[in-house]
């Protein structure tokens, strides 16, 4: 009998997920016994990520996605790091394979693509990024990919900020991206919001920006796919805002793990229509 290719994620407050039914609903129509478990770390006292993914790889995962809290603290327990993650300084997918751990980030083209296709002609002069953490290392650099000419990057960690965008300046970004320190004056002038924290989750409610900011010219994107409509892009609809739901980066972000982890081509239309029956 074949034995079941399990893969899983790992982050806190997991529990409304959508990623498990799409991986396994796309290996099903594959022909593959394919299984996707969730380990929430919201039941844990102190867990480790380290721990973890060696608990996972003991007993037979062929990998694992890595979500919040996580995603930066897990390039310290890996053998390889490919170049993308390694520019964005995150990981989101650790395969397991001859022994060793292969670090990637899929969040990175996840978001590209859902920006591309979801906010087609956005005006990307001047873009306010919420979150500087391993999903927004990510968002950020497709940004800048994407032309935008002048990022600001603002965290409650202002030290996580400042260390992003140092990256950025070295990866291209130079005159291109600055700390904010100003929400207000910043979300006045800027063309564009992406929020990359947790704020908004099922776990996280509400908004990283207060509604009273918004204004109709400015596009909002939020990368938080659970609850999908989140606070933000509630207020920012009722303002007139274009908007950009998570579900496009969790979407393109799993066509590219699943594809690492089986090493065969996912059907992006198949997997949004599971996404989308949600």
């Amino acid at each position: 009998m074949t034995m079941a290719l399990k893969t899983c994620l790992i982050g806190h407050g997991i529990g409304l997920s959508r990623t498990p039914r799409m991986h396994m609903a796309e290996g099903a129509a594959q022909g593959l016994d394919y299984r996707y478990d969730l380990i929430d770390t919201a039941d844990m006292d102190t867990p480790e990520i380290g721990a973890l993914l060696a608990k996972a790889e003991a007993e037979g995962y062929r990998g694992c996605n890595v979500t919040h809290p996580f995603k930066q603290t897990a390039m310290a327990h890996l053998d390889e790091v490919s170049t993308a993650a390694q520019a964005v300084r995150a990981v989101n997918t650790v395969v397991f394979r001859e022994g060793k751990r292969f670090g990637h980030n899929t969040d990175y083209w996840g978001f590209a693509t859902a920006f591309e296709r979801g906010l087609p002609g956005a005006d990307v002069s001047h873009v306010v990024q919420l979150g500087a953490g391993g999903a927004g290392g990510a968002v950020a650099h497709a940004l800048l990919d994407a032309g935008v000419a002048k990022l600001e990057i603002r965290d409650v960690n202002q030290d996580a900020a400042e260390r992003l965008v140092a990256n950025l300046v070295r990866h291209g970004g130079a005159d291109r991206v600055r700390v904010c320190t100003d929400l207000a004056t910043a979300v006045q002038a800027a063309s564009g919001i992406v929020n990359a924290t947790p704020i908004g989750m099922a776990t996280h409610p509400g908004s990283p920006v207060p509604a009273d900011m918004l204004r109709p010219e400015l596009w909002v994107a939020d990368i938080v796919y659970f609850p999908l409509d989140t606070q933000l892009l509630r207020d920012a609809r009722a303002c007139g805002c274009r908007t950009l739901p998570g579900s496009g980066m969790a979407l393109y972000q799993a066509v590219r793990a699943f594809e690492l982890f089986t090493g065969r081509p996912a059907d992006p239309d198949r997997m949004k229509a599971t996404f989308d029956s949600f």
